[in-house]
């Protein structure tokens, strides 16, 4: 399945950069048309930054001694990604000379950043590689607007060793390796300040030697090569050939295509609280800071008429709150389920969308992440298949949407009981239907679900297992003010397992792994938002599923009510700031209770024991626009009942939040 999803994603990546080097601008219905303008060669001469994706297959022979002798040789690969930058000068004859330093990191599914593992009776050793990096001279020929070029210089790898053994503590040794890197590429300018490029690059690193604490000992070989895609944005300075002055680096000179970037930095803490008492899944009652942060790019293209692509690769990186366990209500939406010391490359979305029009009335569609800038008839059917996040398409909310932006707690800016079908990072593989009215939308979808409860592998049985979802979304307005009322309904057919199956089979001993099977499980949504004024708008969800059966992917919740209220800054002078409140309630079924009061682990909650209530949540943000694109923001919440727990707790999370978007 996981070269499928690989073949699924170069597919459309190869699409989407074929969409962004068509010269034709595109000219959809009744789009402003720009005037045509003299097209200027590629100067190949100046400093550029940016990013590349590709696959990435390195080798290693390991040797571990402690003193009992064990040795491994073999290939470890994935998708990675990263970020490059360099400055190029192009002499009168053509030939070009020029500097580039990049960095490539691991996709977020840790078997592809495994080098080597080893085993013996006293020790238990795991390389893993962070990082790639190169410092590198390039030699080429450009010619108009391609480039041909070889490259060469130093390589760098960051890794960890970590050893586990049978007696004592986890021992860990961060290591930096050097070696050396060569390749070649081939590279076209598309625009004047735009280039994309296919580059090869091997690098090997000299040998490894690790002494452990315990004395075991451990010495290893890596190299590592790579084929990666790359696109570059040329930055002029000031009096260079090409400079104009206000030129925007995000100004992609075509109709054709969009960028749009992010980055978040959300640093989360709460002092100590009280505890009797703590099990695997629970919140530490001692103090903890953690933080996260992620950084994305969306590149959005038109194919044809109507046709688009979207393509939005992120670098991932950061902890949550005891490795996001403790909490059903998790206070951090960034904090997704696999955690990452260094940052780690995910495709978050690769999807086609194809829009229908039925003719009538049009509206202007703004150009955001996840929209092109379009004009489009009202009356439309929209059709999207490929990599997204349920929530992407369903369960709209102004108010409660964004973690990036607003809410913070999963019980906030999700419903919180819709077991929606999402990897360890919230994404799926799906496809959907939207008709569009003036009033009224209908929406409907299927999505590839979990192979077994919090899994990165998807089930391929493709209708036989998978979850239905359908929403109605009715628009009215209310003392002249808009609302919106979105009905949800939705059901999953998975191979899950049955909690109170495993409370009455005392020889499962509370693994509820042993009652899988293929089982439906199912809930619904109700939606609200609703303007007061131009500056005040409320919201409310609540949402319920069966409570059966475990959860596949999202949160220990079987019951939800959010409520709250977002209020804009103009009164004060400050109208891109926004202060938010809310509160949350969520609760379990009375078969999911008992078997987590019996000591049994949900995906998120485990105390060991349970003195039930309800988890209850409150949350407020102040929003501080710096300006039009940077935003930080102040964040509180107070917990009770944590993972429904009335004897632990209440928790204080203090939360800060940095966002930068353009």
């Amino acid at each position: 399945m996981n070269r499928d999803r690989r073949f699924l994603q170069h597919v459309l990546a190869g699409a989407a950069v074929g969409a962004m080097v068509l010269a034709s601008p595109a000219r959809g219905a009744d789009l402003p048309v720009k005037a045509p303008q003299f097209r200027p060669a590629f100067d190949w001469s100046g400093f550029y930054i940016g990013a590349h994706t590709g696959y990435g297959r390195g080798s290693s022979s390991a040797v571990l001694a402690d003193p009992q002798i064990a040795a491994s040789s073999g290939s470890f690969g994935g998708v990675i990604g990263g970020v490059q930058a360099g400055y190029n000068v192009r002499l009168p004859s053509g030939l070009l000379l020029g500097v580039e330093a990049d960095l490539s990191f691991p996709n977020v599914l840790a078997s592809n950043s495994i080098a080597s593992r080893l085993t013996t009776a006293r020790s238990d050793v795991t390389e893993q590689w962070d990082y790639v990096g190169t410092a590198r001279g390039r030699i080429g020929y450009a010619s108009g607007p391609w480039l041909t070029y070889a490259t060469g210089g130093l390589a760098f790898t960051g890794e960890r060793f970590v050893n586990s053994p049978a007696v004592g503590d986890e021992e860990k040794d961060i290591h930096l390796r050097l070696g050396w890197a060569a390749g070649a590429g081939l590279e076209y300018g598309f625009a004047p300040h735009w280039s994309v490029r296919l580059e090869y690059l091997y690098s090997q690193f000299e040998r490894a030697n690790i002494r452990f604490p315990s004395g075991a000992q451990y010495n290893s070989t890596l190299d590592f090569q790579s084929l990666r895609i790359g696109l570059n944005r040329k930055v002029d300075w000031p009096g260079s050939n090409t400079w104009t002055p206000k030129t925007d680096l995000t100004d992609t000179e075509s109709d054709r295509w969009e960028i749009h970037g992010q980055t978040t930095y959300l640093p989360q803490g709460y002092p100590a609280f009280h505890a009797p008492y703590s099990g695997p899944n629970s919140l530490t009652p001692a103090p903890q800071a953690q933080a996260t942060w992620s950084n994305s790019l969306f590149l959005n293209a038109r194919l044809w008429e109507g046709g688009e692509v979207y393509y939005n690769p992120e670098l991932l990186q950061g902890f949550g709150l005891n490795d996001t366990v403790g909490v059903a209500g998790f206070p951090n939406g960034e904090a997704q389920k696999s955690n990452f010391p260094y940052p780690h490359y995910n495709t978050s979305r690769l999807y086609l969308r194809q829009t229908f029009g039925f003719g009538g009335e049009q509206e202007d569609l703004a150009s955001s992440s996840s929209q092109l800038a379009n004009k489009v008839d009202v009356s439309r059917l929209t059709l999207q298949a490929g990599k997204f996040a349920v929530l992407d398409v369903f369960d709209g909310n102004a108010y409660a949407k964004d973690t990036r932006k607003d809410f913070m707690n999963w019980s906030m800016w999700a419903p919180g009981a819709m077991d929606y079908s999402a990897d360890r990072v919230g994404l799926s593989y799906g496809a959907t239907a939207e008709l569009n009215q003036k009033q009224w939308a209908l929406r409907s979808g299927y999505f590839l679900m979990q192979s077994v409860s919090n899994a990165n592998s998807f089930d391929t049985n493709v209708f036989q297992r998978g979850m239905y979802i359908a929403e109605l979304e009715t628009r009215y307005s209310l003392f002249s003010q808009p609302g919106k009322l979105r009905t949800i309904v939705w059901l999953n057919s998975a191979n899950s397992g049955s909690y109170r199956e495993t409370l009455n089979n005392p020889a499962l001993d509370l693994d509820i792994s042993l009652t899988r099977m293929g089982r439906i499980k199912y809930g619904y949504v109700i939606n609200l938002e609703q303007a007061v004024t131009d500056d005040i708008g409320l919201f409310g969800r609540w949402s319920w599923n069966d409570g059966k059966t475990e959860i596949m992917a999202f949160t220990d919740i079987d019951a939800s009510l959010s409520l709250g209220t977002s209020i804009k800054g103009t009164k004060w002078g400050r109208p891109d700031d926004v202060i938010g409140l809310g509160g949350a309630i969520n609760s379990l079924s009375r078969d999911h209770r008992d078997f987590i009061a019996a000591g049994g682990l949900g995906i998120l909650i485990g105390d060991g024991a349970l003195n039930y209530r309800r988890e209850r949540i409150l949350e407020t943000y102040y929003a501080f626009a710096l300006t039009k694109q940077l935003t930080l923001t102040a964040d509180y919440q107070l917990i009770t009942n944590p993972a429904y727990n009335a004897d632990r707790g209440p928790v204080h999370v203090f939360s800060g939040r940095f966002h930068g978007e353009f």
